[in-house]
């Protein structure tokens, strides 16, 4: 169900893995994104884009638990709280216009949330509302399991204005957070869709994943050595911004 891939979209995965896993994110929306922009049947699109997720952000989510930085009480409860709702997410039934409309949507959103100032390690005790972010994450699930992505993006500037946790331990919470939605979100896609679109995503794509493996790699032992980080977040938030754009008003 997948043709040939063309080199531009394998590079545009690449870059996508290396950007994304520079600031703590498995790249989803915009592997969406480009897919859809690409033509692919919108029933495989979320599929593919969660396994890229998975395949990004699993390695990510190892380093964190083995540094010792990943706060395990406050991570697992936002992740369980969201995980059955990404489920449900990949489960509901969506129309191929509302299903572009909710993508193009969140990824304009996720493209201002980028553009959010991150705070640092110094900075004072958590917010009133940082109690509440477990109850905030079950929405976040759902809509990431809807459209294919793993919400951790969503989630991450939340978890950094409320001051939820220092800068490290909020990095590895919304990479368990992704890794653990992407895997729920993708099945309920395929209980939705059938198992037999998993082995016709994953052939079909295979250059795809390799090519985040790879970026993915780059992108978090060696891409904050050669820009700041804080522009990498820039250019993320802007290629996510016009892609968006692109879907929604045909820019």
């Amino acid at each position: 169900m997948i043709g040939a891939v063309p080199i531009l979209l394998i590079v545009g995965f690449f870059a996508t893995a290396l950007l994304y896993a520079a600031v703590g994110f498995g790249g989803g929306s915009t592997y969406a994104a480009l897919l859809a922009l690409s033509g692919l049947d919108y029933r495989l699109l979320p599929i593919l884009a969660l396994a890229c997720n998975i395949v990004v952000v699993a390695g990510s989510t190892v380093r964190f638990a083995r540094a010792g930085v990943t706060p395990w009480k406050g991570a697992l409860t936002v992740t369980a709280l969201a995980a059955p709702a990404a489920l449900l997410g990949g489960l509901t039934p969506i129309a191929q216009e509302s299903f572009m409309l909710l993508l193009g949507a969140s990824l304009l959103l996720t493209g201002a949330t980028m553009f959010l100032p991150i705070r640092d390690n110094r900075e004072g005790e958590p917010s009133a509302i940082a109690r509440f972010m477990p109850v905030i994450a079950a929405p976040l699930g759902y809509l990431a399991g809807l459209v294919g992505i793993g919400g951790g993006i969503f989630l991450a500037p939340l978890l950094h204005l409320t001051r939820w946790r220092d800068a490290r331990a909020i990095a590895a919470t919304a990479s368990l957070f992704i890794f653990v939605n992407s895997i729920f979100g993708l099945a309920g896609q395929l209980i939705k869709n059938g198992s037999d679109m998993l082995g016709a995503a994953v052939s079909g794509g295979l250059p795809l994943l390799i090519a985040v493996a790879i970026g993915g790699q780059i992108g978090s032992l060696m891409a904050v050595k050669f820009l700041p980080q804080r522009l990498i977040r820039w250019m993320t938030a802007a290629l996510v911004i016009w892609v968006g754009a692109r879907l929604l008003f045909g820019l």
